[in-house]
């Protein structure tokens, strides 16, 4: 769910008898306590058995049984990936004798896997690389796009092609990185060495049985020291949720306060992150009294907790004490992500009761619509869901690291194997970001609950028909609801696809404003005016078509924030004196950022 920085490291330390003794020693005694629980496990049936509950066994039989179904495209490919092959031969030969020929295949400039100036500069490696992206396209195109397949298991063998094609890049092995390969010469090997021990560590992280990939320098953040920083009060709680009033910024503020519903799938500290780049700072400075919900991090003591129960529990009862701790009976709300899927569900709830309490409501990259769910979908078949909700119910809760090494194949490149390269290959510390330590502080989700989102919404999704839920004993229509809607997606989502918010838009009957902001998921909604970063696109009218909707769409520079600043401005109501977080009905009962958020699940 993240994108990684590129900081520039320096090359490790010249070869050091006693220090590469130390880390030798360090290995042996990690390697034996390993094998140690290994064999504990086995003694105790712990191992675990061959199990196929994603599928991919089944899909990719049924994949090659239609591509060797049909001789002659098989043998098409073929020859089309030989002529290639030759193409590169004789491109490479031009290039021996000293010529500049254009390049038969090219990484996407995006790709970061073949920056490092040998993959262009030296012969041999930009052989590689080519061979590599030849081998890779044509290999993708064949098995990833194989025809007469159901439309699922098409998905799934494209999916985990890449994944297979990704693996094999040579810049994740020593001899065909030569970045790594240099890093080893000039190091008499303490890289890999180094990058062994990081492994072991990793693994033992991991108890044993997975590898705790750090993305990260954990020991360098601390909530409420140098993230999660805005100053607050945590000033209403039960057993769902922190309520975190913030201190005013300015001598007025607007009427209506301003509350955030995070999802309760990560920590809602990715929009509190440092000063320079906190949504929730930036907000308050604008004049708005700003509440957020802080979700707890639940246990097998909360498996029972229903989507009902973060209706009630969660956003209803935060309505409810913000109403007690300002006086004020409406609110303009935002729901980032899931966060905004239970806002939706919140805002048919209230239409139904005739509650008008929410004024305004923003959707930061929110599925409401999930009939076309990117490649979430991948991993969301009755299968798999049988199989999660048996792991889930045997534990009471989804585990927090499953949920996130899910997210990060979407996005396997940059979340994975750049870090494996990096910590194991080149034996470098992760870098210290702020973003990346957010993505490692997964969160778990109660069975019950996650179970009932994952069949309701991505398997039938019902949220979107009439009636199709009933939360609190009330039927959820969309349609009913008429509050003014600001949707805020992004281009490059691979979580909540901007065509799918798109069709989210699309099914409320009250004004809506619809901005599509540069970059993905996270980047594209936590940018800041300061950083003049990306773009963004605006249309004064809804069409049916995203695309025709993007067509006709004007660009504007820079982050979006100021847009959505002008328009809640006028569901914000007038001015009044600033409310300090404590001195109305609801007392303070710690500092921001509470305790809720730093319940992290691997300290359980």
């Amino acid at each position: 769910m993240a994108e990684k920085p590129q900081p520039e490291q320096p090359s490790q330390q010249s070869y050091d008898p006693a220090r590469l003794a130390n880390l030798y020693a360090d290995i042996a005694r990690k390697s034996g306590h390993l094998v140690t629980q290994y064999l504990e496990r086995g003694q105790n049936g712990g191992l675990p058995g061959m199990r196929d509950e994603l599928g991919i066994t089944e899909a990719f039989f049924h994949a090659w049984a239609r591509l060797l179904s049909d001789p002659f495209k098989l043998a098409e490919t073929q020859v089309k990936y030989w002529q290639d092959t030759v193409s590169l031969w004789q491109h490479s030969m031009m290039k021996l004798m000293g010529h500049a020929p254009k390049p038969v295949a090219e990484p996407h400039h995006t790709d970061r896997r073949f920056k490092h100036a040998d993959w262009q500069q030296n012969f041999l490696y930009d052989y590689l690389k080519q061979s590599y992206l030849i081998a890779a396209k044509h290999l993708h195109q064949t098995v990833g796009q194989v025809e007469g397949l159901d439309e699922q298991i098409s998905k799934k063998v494209d999916f985990y092609t890449r994944q297979y094609i990704d693996a094999l890049s040579p810049s994740n092995f020593m001899l065909t990185n030569p970045e790594v390969l240099r890093e080893t010469v000039a190091s008499g090997g303490h890289n890999l060495v180094k990058g062994l021990n990081n492994l072991l560590e990793d693994l033992a992280r991991g108890g044993g049985e997975k590898v705790r990939l750090r993305m990260t320098d954990e020991n360098a953040f601390k909530l409420g020291i140098n993230v999660a920083t805005t100053p607050g009060k945590v000033v209403f709680q039960n057993e769902l949720i922190q309520l975190i009033q913030y201190y005013p910024a300015n001598g007025a503020v607007y009427r209506r306060p301003l509350l955030i519903i995070p999802p309760w799938i990560n920590k809602y500290y990715i929009l509190d992150l440092r000063e320079k780049n906190s949504f929730i700072k930036w907000a308050v400075e604008q004049g708005h009294t700003v509440f957020v919900i802080s979700w707890v991090n639940p246990d097998k003591k909360l498996a029972h907790k229903r989507f009902d129960d973060y209706l009630t529990e969660g956003t209803l009862a935060a309505l409810a004490a913000i109403g007690k701790a300002t006086g004020e009976s409406e609110v303009n709300a935002i729901g980032y992500c899931l966060g905004g899927t239970l806002l939706a569900c919140t805002l048919g709830y209230l239409a139904a009761k005739e509650d008008e309490r929410i004024r305004s409501v923003t959707f930061f990259a929110s599925m409401i619509d999930f009939e076309e769910a990117g490649e979430l979908e991948v991993f969301l078949d009755e299968k798999q869901v049988a199989a999660l909700e048996k792991r889930m119910h045997e534990r009471g809760y989804l585990e927090g690291s499953e949920m996130a090494t899910t997210f990060n194949m979407l996005r396997a490149n940059d979340l994975i194997w750049s870090f494996v390269i990096n910590n194991y290959l080149l034996g470098r510390d992760p870098f210290p970001f702020d973003l990346l330590y957010w993505n490692s502080d997964s969160t778990r989700m109660p069975a019950t609950m996650h179970s009932y989102y994952l069949r309701n919404m991505y398997l039938k999704n019902l949220l979107v028909k009439p009636g199709g839920i009933e939360l609190g004993g009330v039927p959820i229509d969309l349609a009913r609801v008429k509050t003014p809607l600001y949707f805020a997606s992004t281009l490059e989502d691979h979580i909540a696809p901007w065509r799918s918010t798109y069709a989210g838009a699309k099914r409320f009957t009250g004004p809506v404003r619809f901005v599509l902001g540069g970059s993905g998921h996270i980047a594209g909604i936590v940018n800041p005016p300061a950083a003049n970063k990306y773009c963004y696109w605006t249309h004064p009218r809804l069409p049916d078509d995203p695309d025709k909707w993007l067509k006709g769409a004007s660009q504007h520079p820079g982050s979006w924030w100021p847009d959505w600043a002008g328009w809640v401005a006028q569901h914000g109501g007038d001015k009044v004196p600033p409310r300090i977080p404590g001195k109305g009905k609801l007392k303070a009962i710690e500092d921001a950022p509470g305790a809720y958020v730093k319940m992290r699940a691997d300290k359980s």
